[in-house]
């Protein structure tokens, strides 16, 4: 069981401006924000300065708070500080982590930075510079391979984010609501490494972090925030900008939301959406999805799921999409798949996918396989490319964690390898931002060249074709645009997918599977008609899909 590491030495003060304790738990701390006033206190000797105010922490409903300890590598620690960084697209968490133990180099108090983004948690340190020169962020691409430190990273985003806020005690001062560039690499090892650029204002070198992907139940973590905090959830509603319906969220993180009763979609991520009266950007879906737009699991449904290793956890339906294959000029097959957005408040977010080949779970990837020609390296495993692809988001409804684009594109790829595993590589174009399936809430950036225009972007449905005959089409698709910049993407990611059937499930409740290929037939005049001229619409072959059960009882978000 964790315990609270007791420090040696602790130093406490009163706030200069309301006269409330505050404490230091570091000698090496040179901040803290009180948590009375949220006065910005710099610690010089014995004194306390007060050099500004924090801005108020937006409430996200994390399952983490100051005081909460565990356990990271044997070594005990506490979470004393929290940065709340924001973006474009949300916000995500740094928490300071200070140990019990020292750094075993200079016997310097050690500390650390466990990030939180949607439910994906990353533990990470800083670390000394490579000794290539970091890179300028408009050096990266993203999806590219950059050398640092002997090893091979893989460029996951770069980013222009925002301090917002601060609480607890900090390590450096904080410069708030100054934009800066944050970088995220990953490698073959499930590694993270994020290059921190600071404002321009700062003048200083880059920051380099290197850190590993991990689950909350790792940390043995105890002092965590009641569960009963995400019940007040129940009370934030707003209205419609379409219709004027009331329409409940449900979820702290959710960037866009769907009406129950127009199934407009309400973007909740713009800047100043969350204040009282603000006017919400939104869009009206073309129609009404496949099957009437009823999922075949209903949104709110909670159930016992087991995704990969972690065993089970009980999962709810929160977000509901359509989606079909991009086909090129004379091409005769298309594909639809639907996927059930799934949340667990400490493992995050995951999906359950129904395709024409069944049913499979899909959780993402903290580190980057390593890909060389067709062939994707993973832990040891080898896969080898099956398909690449252009997909569409044709209807959704429910709640996301990430801000949605009427008719979203994406660049997908494919790889198959031992056991029934598979690999999914995603890449959004320029300006988007799509995450599904199973990709983390963040972190979207410019590309450096114009995406191709609308006429080009068609590519390769999912096919019988050899795997080969698939990327040669998938090339071909691109006639004006270098292979070299058609890797520039606002964001890549990967995620790992396996199949699934009801013996992984709780009980059988839902509708019958046959139902399913009903709902595909519906679904290819909707999605052809959103492909444009050059998509060619056919009758969807029926095949065999287990469907896998979920319990049908109310829970307390439902």
């Amino acid at each position: 069981m964790a315990t609270d590491p007791s420090p040696q030495r602790a130093y406490r003060a009163a706030c200069p401006n309301c006269g409330a304790a505050v404490e230091f738990r570091s000698a090496a701390s040179a901040l803290a924000v009180c948590s009375y006033c949220r006065s910005t206190l710099l610690r010089e000797g014995d004194a306390l300065r007060r050099i500004g105010q924090s801005a108020e922490l937006f409430d996200d409903h994390s399952p983490l708070q100051l005081g909460t300890a565990g356990r990271w590598q044997g070594a005990a620690f506490t979470l004393v500080g929290r940065l709340q960084v924001r973006y474009a697209g949300g916000s995500w968490n740094e928490w300071h982590a200070l140990f019990d133990s020292a750094d075993p180099t200079d016997a310097a108090p050690r500390s650390g930075w466990l990030s939180e983004d949607n439910g994906g948690y990353v533990f990470g340190f800083e670390a000394p510079a490579p000794p290539e020169a970091l890179p300028p962020p408009e050096a990266l691409r993203v999806g590219a391979q950059q050398v640092l430190g002997r090893e091979s990273w893989s460029v996951a985003s770069v980013t222009t984010a925002r301090l917002g806020a601060a609480e607890g005690e900090l390590p450096f001062v904080p410069v708030l609501e100054r934009a800066y560039v944050v970088a995220e690499l990953r490698n073959a090892r499930g590694e993270v490494a994020s290059i921190d650029y600071g404002p321009a204002s700062e003048g200083r070198p880059p920051r380099w972090y290197v850190g590993r992907g991990l689950q909350l139940a790792e940390l043995t973590l105890s002092g965590l925030r009641e569960d009963g905090s995400t019940r007040d959830l129940k009370g934030r509603t707003l209205a419609c900008p379409s219709c004027g319906a009331s329409v409940a969220v449900q979820l702290d993180s959710t960037q866009s939301i769907v009406c129950a009763q127009c199934h407009a979609v309400v973007d909740l991520g713009a800047p100043g959406a969350q204040g009282a009266g603000a006017d919400l950007k939104h869009y009206a879906q073309d129609t009404p999805g496949v099957a009437g737009g009823e999922p075949l699991i209903a949104l709110g449904r909670s159930g016992t799921l087991t995704l990969g290793a972690g065993g089970p956890l009980p999962w709810q339906v929160v977000g509901y999409v359509e989606r079909c294959t991009l086909p090129e000029a004379g091409d005769d097959e298309q594909s639809f798949w639907r996927e059930y957005l799934l949340y667990n408040r400490q493992a995050g977010f995951a999906f359950l996918v129904d395709a024409e080949d069944g049913w499979s779970w899909v959780r993402p990837l903290t580190g980057a396989p390593q890909v060389s020609g067709a062939t994707a390296r993973w832990q040891g495993d080898s896969y080898r490319e099956i398909y690449r692809y252009s997909g569409q988001i044709t209807y959704v409804l429910g709640e996301f964690y990430w801000r949605l684009a009427r008719g979203e594109r994406t660049r997908n790829t494919d790889y198959r390898g031992p056991g029934g595993k598979q690999l999914n590589r995603e890449q959004t174009g320029e300006g988007g931002d799509a995450r599904s399936p199973g990709r983390p809430a963040r972190r979207s950036t410019p590309t450096c060249c114009s995406r191709p225009s609308s006429s080009t972007t068609a590519s390769a449905p999912r096919c019988s074709a050899t795997p080969s005959r698939c990327r040669q089409r998938a090339s071909a698709a691109w006639p004006g645009c270098s292979s070299s910049c058609c890797s520039l993407w606002s964001s890549s990611r990967w995620c790992v997918a396996a199949a699934t059937t009801a013996a992984s499930c709780a009980a059988p409740t839902a509708r019958p599977a046959t139902s399913i290929r009903v709902a595909r037939a519906t679904a290819a005049a909707a999605c052809a008609a959103r492909a444009g001229p050059t998509a060619v619409s056919a009758p969807v072959a029926a095949g065999t899909s287990k469907l896998p059960s979920i319990h049908q009882h109310r829970s307390d978000a439902s």
